[in-house]
């Protein structure tokens, strides 16, 4: 009796490559940053391999908090800046945005997952969908990310206690969950299938 090939005993994981892919490539792009970005709560330094990489976080950080405070104002009169980081209420109580709370991580994340969608056409034709729908992903992360600070800014000004589980459970995982969705439009939607030529 043959034993079968190391290729033929995985067959069954065939119809979950794109899903494994996606789980693997999401692993290791998030363990991937975590290894080599750094940086303290106030967000003053942030270092990329020993590297300061500061300016594009604090740039993103400063532009956040004003579109934040922006928005916010529309809807209460009690919010001020303190600083060009902090959205503050009359209660005391508010949002701080540092350098993790801009979103460049999840785009970072977003930009490993699509690259590393499997081809299915001649690579030219993935190319050029991966080329255009990387940068819709990045203005989904860039909206979902300004949505989700005014939310939880909004939420703390009467209930601060709130605050980790919004920041830390719910609003993270439907970040992610919002990265999934995407990716299974570009794959099941957008990219182009062997089928279709």
């Amino acid at each position: 009796m043959k034993c079968p090939s190391l290729k033929q005993r995985f067959e069954w994981l065939k119809p979950y490559e794109d899903v494994i892919i996606f789980m693997i490539t999401l692993l290791v792009a998030n363990y991937a940053w975590k290894w080599t970005f750094s940086g303290d709560e106030n967000g003053d330094i942030v270092t990329w391999l020993g590297y300061d990489v500061t300016a594009p976080f604090e740039f993103m950080a400063c532009h956040i908090a004003r579109v934040v405070y922006w928005l916010v104002s529309l809807v209460r009169d009690t919010v001020y800046m303190v600083g060009d980081h902090t959205v503050r209420f009359e209660t005391g109580s508010g949002s701080t945005i540092i350098w993790g709370c801009t979103g460049l991580k999840q785009s970072f994340i977003w930009m490993c997952l699509i690259l590393t969608v499997k081809n299915t056409q001649p690579v030219y034709k993935t190319r050029l969908h991966k080329l255009w729908f990387i940068p819709v992903g990045w203005f989904c992360c860039y909206v979902f990310n300004i949505l989700r600070i005014f939310i939880i800014t909004l939420f703390v000004e009467f209930h601060p206690e709130w605050f980790h589980f919004l920041h830390d459970y719910l609003f993270k995982y439907l970040f992610y969950a919002m990265l999934f969705g995407l990716w299974v439009i570009f794959v099941e939607k957008i990219r182009p299938s062997a089928s279709a030529s």
